[in-house]
């Protein structure tokens, strides 16, 4: 007998032959860049946490409590003084929409990376107030990190976060505390599909924008993963020209953090996936928020 919270968990999706969806200008992909920026809001004995994060250039933990791990310290500190601004470069150059998913420490530590973002027009992706485990919180610590998060991008930005991708993985209750706090657009909690869809909250309609693990940098700090950064390029470059291919309406999330991709040679593959995407007039970069609001607009859910 299949358990009801099996039976329950869509496995179905758009199925076999999907709508006829649509983006904006007639193109068939959607690339939507997100800068994932953590640096300063990681796990550390600093905080006053009993761990200390690793995921800096390596993934396993290194020092932990009571001593610093400065090693890991470190690599953190290179993606906000120096990998940050590289990429960013990398953007202003190609003149394409980004969207930040920030962690609001992180944005609130260093003011230069909030006002590149409203320099640009790039739009914020929330990311939790720091970057440490929101599974592990009980739903009201939960619930108070997500209003301490908003208040502190307010501060720290300007704008409140209209989308949200918890730092790793979210809660059981993450997006019930969503739609509770009533100003969120959409989640981007799955990995689930190649365009946005629906699921229901409190038993209403919320909007799901997929994210990517597959077209992620972390994949250089997993195994198997990248060993090497032109392993990331044709990574990107494949499975953009299948989308292409294909001929279907999709979408293409590719996530970079500053720490790793900031790296200079990690950061040459995005300036090569950039002038690869930008040749292909069936492909257009749109910011998350927007795409968003397009599915709502022109999809919205069934009454």
């Amino acid at each position: 007998m299949i358990p009801d919270g099996v039976r329950a968990r869509d496995l179905v999706g758009y199925g076999r032959n999907p709508p006829g969806f649509a983006w904006p200008g007639g193109a068939k992909v959607v690339v939507n860049l997100v800068l994932v920026y953590e640096e300063g809001s990681e796990g550390s004995v600093l905080w006053g946490d009993d761990f200390n994060e690793g995921w800096g250039e390596y993934a396993a933990a290194g020092v932990q409590p009571p001593q610093r791990d400065r090693g890991t310290e470190a690599h953190y500190e290179y993606g906000s003084r120096a990998g940050v601004w590289r990429l960013a470069r990398i953007f202003d150059e190609a003149n394409v929409p980004v969207t930040v998913s920030a962690a609001a420490v992180a944005l609130e530590l260093n003011p230069a990376v909030p006002a590149w973002m409203r320099e640009r027009g790039h739009d914020l992706l929330g990311h939790g107030w720091r970057w440490i485990p929101l599974w592990e919180m009980s739903r009201e610590d939960e619930r108070e990190h997500l209003l301490r998060a908003i208040e502190t991008y307010e501060r720290a930005l300007g704008e409140r976060p209209y989308g949200w991708n918890c730092p790793s993985w979210p809660s059981e209750s993450t997006r019930e505390l969503l739609v509770e706090e009533g100003g969120f657009v959409y989640d981007s909690d799955g990995c689930t599909d190649d365009v946005p869809h629906y699921t229901t909250v409190h038993g209403k309609p919320f909007l799901i924008v997929p994210y990517s693990k597959t077209y992620n940098d972390s994949r250089f700090l997993m195994s198997p993963g990248f060993a090497s950064p032109r392993d990331f390029l044709d990574t990107l470059v494949m499975g953009l020209d299948e989308l292409v291919h294909e001929g279907r309406t999709a979408m293409m999330t590719v996530a970079m953090h500053a720490r790793w991709s900031g790296q200079a040679a990690r950061a040459a593959v995005v300036r090569e996936f950039l002038a690869h995407a930008l040749a292909k007039p069936e492909v257009a970069f749109m910011r998350r928020l927007d795409i968003a609001r397009w599915w709502l607009e022109q999809y919205p859910p069934a009454a």
